[in-house]
């Protein structure tokens, strides 16, 4: 008897201990939060790559001088519910962490070697498995790719697509923020962007999670590599026409 009483004590400290080691964290993890965006914005829009943390890590990956090379594992996908009726949530994302409420993200995407059905890459902005935002091109056949955009609110997921060439290898874009509203703009050069999508984020209500994300659903691997990435000023205006109606 006397031996298990020492053992449940010993058992009853260990649990405390690892309760409070647990709250300790929670509590650094509290106070430690650092705004990229607030950061990037006071040094010039450069992003600290090195605050940047994985949801999920990829197959394999390299960050050096500012690219970010994402290699894919099979069977890695994003999708909640419609249509297809089955929910995805395995594919790998970077993310930073803001609670800034203005700001735009740029970033320049390379998929020179997809070469598999769905095969993708492109910016994100993953807050949980049923509330997300992301932007890509997706390979389909030798002939022609997705150029497309997914919202998910609530556990359901929106896409929209333009079929663009299969010659098409790089593609740039921009991710904007005005409060719990978003754009994701794409463009071919870095400097004219075009409107991909505008909508309303239901989680988005104070600090977000953004980023780059790649994924190959089907039984294939590439390395998709992210460059030329930086925070500016948001450059999704307010809308200047019809006034909003009185709430």
């Amino acid at each position: 008897m006397k031996k298990i009483c020492l053992f449940l004590a010993a058992v009853a400290t260990l649990s405390f201990a690892h309760a409070c080691g647990q709250s300790s964290r929670k509590a650094a993890s509290d106070t430690d939060f650092t705004d990229s965006v607030s950061e990037a914005l006071a040094s010039g829009g450069q992003i600290n790559l090195e605050g940047l943390q994985w949801t999920r890590e990829p197959a394999g990956f390299e960050i050096q001088d500012g690219v970010i090379s994402i290699t894919t594992a099979p069977h890695t996908d994003l999708w909640q519910r419609t249509y297809y009726h089955f929910r995805n949530d395995n594919a790998p994302v970077l993310q930073m962490q803001t609670k800034e409420k203005f700001f735009s993200f740029v970033v320049k995407t390379d998929f020179t070697q997809s070469h598999q059905r769905f095969d993708q890459c492109g910016i994100v902005m993953y807050l949980d498995s049923d509330n997300w935002l992301k932007g890509s091109v997706e390979f389909e056949n030798e002939a022609f790719q997705h150029l497309g955009s997914v919202a998910t609110n609530n556990g359901y997921s929106d896409w929209a697509t333009t079929a663009i060439s299969a010659d098409v290898k790089t593609m740039w874009y921009r991710f904007s923020r005005r409060e719990d509203d978003f754009c994701i703009e794409c463009s071919s050069n870095g400097t004219d962007f075009s409107q991909m999508r505008i909508c309303h984020m239901y989680a988005a209500k104070d600090i977000i999670r953004f980023g780059i994300y790649a994924c190959s659903p089907e039984e294939s691997s590439f390395t998709a590599v992210f460059s030329d990435m930086k925070i500016t000023e948001c450059a999704w205006k307010a809308h200047d026409g019809q006034q909003p109606d009185a709430e």
